[in-house]
């Protein structure tokens, strides 16, 4: 998730900037900015100091909105469509630093017909790159136990198999093609939310949106994508918005700092091994209260930034990072 524009045209607030520019500072070489979105995170690396921003996204929309001002940075800014899975290969060469701002970005939010909210109507979509299977089509194919899966393994949803439940019935009535349609589906299994708390159809969108977009794997692959780019010295800064993208990250930069996280409380002790980045931030860095005043949604936001030491890269078991794995079929 990125900032808070309201239409495409309105102003991209990039979440925790300024920490992250304080942590990777001195900014130079080549940066690769693999949520470009809106371009705000690139935006603040060249204006710090960076000689290069490769932005990498999977949404042609995000590529196209570029089109209008990437030239005001004279070469410096270059536009790549792709998924940060493969960023060491979409970037082709040695990077100084990376940064992922994970999730939907507002960009992708605030337009309805990308079908991302549920708090305006809209085709039931959600694909960041505008093809392959879309939520409605997982919500109108898949079976009801697997579906109850993907609602509470993506979306931590403890109603997920009543949700499920009132999906099937739904469906067999009529598809479900309208995110209003979905939303009102969910709310009618959960109590009405109280003043401040999210809406009840929150946690469905997401493990929806997450399945759809194969959010976990994708950042599986983009932080070991990260660990093979990087040069030694290079940073690697990573904005979470949900525990369990923050988990993944945590535990990757654990064990590959040298120490022994574990999947599980129950789980033995991984070996230590030499460490492959140096943790700079101990603690996530959540916002202050001056960026919580400019942009509600920064709230749930969590930075982690660690440096990239001489080792080499490995691959590492995605059981070892407590990435939720789905068995089931989403279509």
């Amino acid at each position: 998730m990125a900032a808070s524009a309201q239409t495409p045209d309105a102003p991209h607030i990039p979440v925790l900037l300024r920490p992250l520019l304080e942590k990777v500072a001195p900014v130079g070489g080549v940066w690769l900015d693999g949520t470009f979105g809106a371009g705000g995170y690139s935006k603040g690396l060249l204006a710090a100091g960076a000689d290069k921003v490769i932005g990498v996204d999977r949404d042609p929309l995000a590529l196209q909105m570029a089109e209008a001002w990437k030239d005001d940075f004279a070469g410096k800014l270059e536009i790549r469509q792709g998924n940060f899975a493969n960023l060491d290969e979409i970037a082709g060469e040695p990077l100084d630093g990376v940064v992922l701002d994970l999730g939907v970005s507002s960009m992708q939010l605030d337009l309805a017909e990308r079908g991302f909210s549920f708090m305006k109507d809209g085709p039931l979509d959600m694909r960041m790159s505008q093809d392959g299977p879309s939520a409605a089509d997982l919500v109108n194919a898949m079976s009801e136990g697997d579906l109850a899966d993907v609602i509470f393994l993506y979306g931590e949803e403890r109603a997920s198999r009543r949700i499920a439940r009132a999906i099937t019935r739904e469906r067999a009535l009529a598809p479900i093609t309208s995110t209003l349609h979905l939303a009102k589906i969910v709310e009618g299994c959960l109590p009405r939310s109280k003043p401040g708390q999210s809406h009840p159809a929150t946690r469905t969108f997401q493990a929806l949106r997450i399945a759809v977009n194969d959010e976990y794997g994708a950042l599986a692959e983009g932080l070991m994508a990260a660990e093979r780019a990087l040069r030694p010295g290079g940073m690697l800064a990573v904005v979470t918005f949900h525990s369990v993208e923050d988990r993944m990250v945590k535990r990757f930069l654990q064990l590959r700092s040298g120490g022994t996280g574990r999947a599980n409380r129950y789980a033995p002790e991984a070996p230590e091994d030499k460490p492959r980045f140096d943790v700079v931030t101990r603690k996530a860095v959540g916002p202050d209260e001056d960026e919580l005043d400019q942009n509600p949604r920064a709230r749930s936001a969590r930075l982690r930034v660690a440096r990239r030491t001489e080792e080499p890269a490995e691959p590492i078991d995605r059981k070892a990072l407590g990435m939720p794995v789905f068995q089931g079929k989403l279509q």
